[in-house]
């Protein structure tokens, strides 16, 4: 017991003197430290009678509880004194400007992408989204991509399974849409596509693309034309020069590629056209009979357009873009610096 007195006695006196919180721990490992002074009382239990011993544990924890408030209250004096203490030495310029905050802002893509969306729903289609990994008919068979199609070979594949797939673009919504209405169909498929593809300047493994598709009773080749034509103007907000030239597609017949003036040579030709005056902006043409029969749709009584279109690619043009990574690597500078295209 006089131990136990003696332990406290000294504490006491020895945490009066103690000036920082780091000397405060060094104390607490002291006392209530594993191999503390409190911790040193214990073995004395073997030595007392069983009378005696209730009344040590006793003491001992009284003992512990008075070293841990008192610990505790120099901590929240050392703590407010060490906190004046930095109020004293700062020395705060009011006159100072204060930090400007920047406000956060939607990324470029997300920006190209609405406006894409926003012209199409005004030209009166509607907004279908489809699942980002999908079945081997829905991306290919359906679409005129037989097992054996030497087409599949324009699209490098991501395969989790020998039948599950990411999409390699967004026409996959077209079968699940003709599945469940009937035309017309007047709808857009906006989404994330995967291709398994180098990187390079003009080219990622993942981007972007919206799908157009109107289906009804004699819709021709004409109304695809003036479709494109009223749509590409309002998105670019100039009075742009197309041209069309005829491509391959399965899924379309006959088909074509889009292509528009570029907008930062006026022409002239320059690295980002590859000095052709010509950018690519589309592929598009009437859809395939077959794609309408795999959907359910009599190809003898209904016609039909599609076209898609990548999000990249549109941004890259309005904005002067180069390098399709640029997107992609979080770059604050890059994103805070785009201003509109002149045309």
């Amino acid at each position: 017991m006089k131990q136990i007195e003696e332990i406290k006695k000294e504490f006491l006196q020895e945490i009066e003197t103690v000036d920082s919180t780091e000397k405060l721990e060094q104390l607490r490992i002291k006392y209530l430290g594993r191999k503390g002074s409190v911790q040193s009382l214990m073995p004395h239990l073997k030595d007392l009678s069983k009378e005696d011993r209730p009344k040590f544990g006793e003491k001992v924890n009284i003992l512990k509880t008075t070293i841990t408030d008192k610990l505790q209250e120099r901590s929240y004096f050392l703590i407010e004194k060490e906190e004046e203490k930095q109020l004293q030495e700062e020395v705060v310029d009011i006159s100072l400007p204060g930090k400007k905050r920047f406000s956060g802002r939607k990324h470029i893509i997300n920006q190209t992408l609405d406006d894409m969306i926003d012209g199409l729903v005004e030209m009166g289609f509607s907004v279908q989204y489809g699942p980002d990994i999908d079945n081997d008919f829905y991306n290919f068979e359906a679409l005129n991509f037989p097992p054996d199609h030497p087409a599949r070979d324009m699209q490098d594949t991501f395969y989790l399974s020998p039948d599950m797939l990411l999409r390699t673009h967004t026409s996959n919504v077209q079968i699940r849409v003709m599945e469940k209405h009937k035309p017309p169909i007047r709808i857009i498929a906006p989404g994330n596509v995967y291709r398994n593809e180098t990187i390079t300047a003009r080219s990622h493994v993942f981007f972007h693309q919206v799908e157009a598709l109107y289906i009804d009773k004699n819709v021709t080749f004409v109304e695809l034309l003036s479709t494109m034509d009223d749509y590409l103007k309002r998105l670019f907000d100039c009075d742009i020069e197309m041209r069309y030239r005829p491509s391959y597609f399965p899924f379309v017949e006959p088909g074509i590629e889009v292509d528009i003036r570029c907008l930062t040579c006026k022409g002239r030709g320059c690295g980002l056209c590859k000095q052709t005056g010509w950018l690519e902006i589309a592929g598009a043409g009437l859809v395939h009979p077959e794609v309408l029969k795999n959907g359910a749709i009599d190809p003898e009584e209904y016609t039909g357009f599609a076209w898609g279109m990548g999000v990249e690619r549109v941004a890259m043009i309005k904005h002067g873009i180069r390098d399709i990574r640029m997107f992609t690597e979080n770059n604050t500078r890059f994103l805070k610096q785009f201003s509109g295209v002149s045309c």
